[in-house]
């Protein structure tokens, strides 16, 4: 059995912010990090303000998760040329708003970016990818650890654990067969439904608080509102995409043809016909033809 839920973009921009909500993000951090964690509490920026005039928030939401980690989460639906250079601005920008002036580097935490993609990015055929960093001794081979003292601050082992982990999510691709329990999540993220055999964490309750058939009539109209300006938006970005397209077919034809032009007159120039000749036969103007 299956039921309707309300899209995750949407969900994460409103409803999945409130408190009484955390257990739906947590679930879904737990399943994809394989750990268990506690969204404690929504951090606010310049770059995930809320705006009602802004239909393409730069970043969707940022998470304080256990020990104090970062968890950044952005869903982009159009084509961006840039994302990538998006993804590690989100990140950075996180890792930089954690100190506060004179504050030690010390209070810097890990940063884990999570991005759900709706478009082809990158070159690949997986639905998931994982970067992270690594340290390899280019000699031997050998992964940098920290050292005791260092551990005393840090209660990790290797020296790139500390900076950030990327998650790219690409739920046009999955082809729905349910490998491992974040798959179910990955299942939500394309369909927007939900069966009822599925325990993965976070997600049943996502059932519950996202359930369509649930919403009061003045939510149905906001959520059917920002699903019309999704659409709108999608159209304006995929008109001006093959606008884009056609302009550059009709440039790149009309400079061929130019060039086709120009490369038959320098021929015919340089077996000694008249240049009038050669104007008339190309179009080409004395002046143009003289420079050739």
């Amino acid at each position: 059995m299956e039921r309707t839920i309300v899209s995750f973009d949407y969900a994460i921009k409103n409803i999945l912010r409130e408190k009484a909500n955390f257990g739906v993000l947590s679930g879904f951090l737990s399943e994809l990090l394989s750990k268990e964690i506690e969204v404690l509490e929504i951090l606010e920026s310049e770059s995930n303000v809320k705006d009602e005039k802004d239909k393409t928030n730069k970043l969707d939401l940022k998470a304080k998760i256990s020990d104090g980690e970062i968890a950044v989460f952005e869903i982009q639906a159009s084509s961006q040329i840039d994302f990538f250079q998006r993804i590690l601005f989100g990140v950075s920008k996180a890792v930089v708003e954690q100190l506060y002036k004179k504050d030690p580097y010390e209070k810097i935490k890990k940063v884990y970016s999570i991005d759900i993609v709706y478009f082809e990015l990158g070159k690949g055929s997986d639905y998931i990818y994982h970067g992270f960093t690594e340290f390899k001794g280019i000699h031997n081979d050998d992964t940098l650890l920290f050292s005791p003292m260092e551990k005393k601050y840090l209660p990790l082992r290797k020296a790139g654990e500390l900076f950030p982990e990327y998650y790219l999510i690409y739920p046009h691709r999955f082809d729905e067969t349910i490998r491992s329990r974040f798959d179910e999540w990955v299942y939500v993220l394309k369909t927007s439904m939900l069966r009822s055999e599925f325990s993965a964490a976070g997600v049943q309750a996502a059932g519950e608080i996202l359930d369509a058939m649930k919403m009061t009539s003045w939510q149905r109209a906001e959520y059917e509102q920002f699903l019309k300006d999704e659409r709108i938006r999608e159209s304006s970005f995929r008109t001006a995409e093959l606008k884009g397209e056609a302009r550059g077919k009709a440039e790149g034809k009309a400079e061929g043809k130019a060039e086709g032009k120009a490369e038959v007159a320098k021929n015919l120039k340089n077996i000694g016909v008249p240049i009038s000749q050669i104007s008339q036969a190309t179009g080409l103007t004395i002046e143009e033809i003289e420079k050739l």
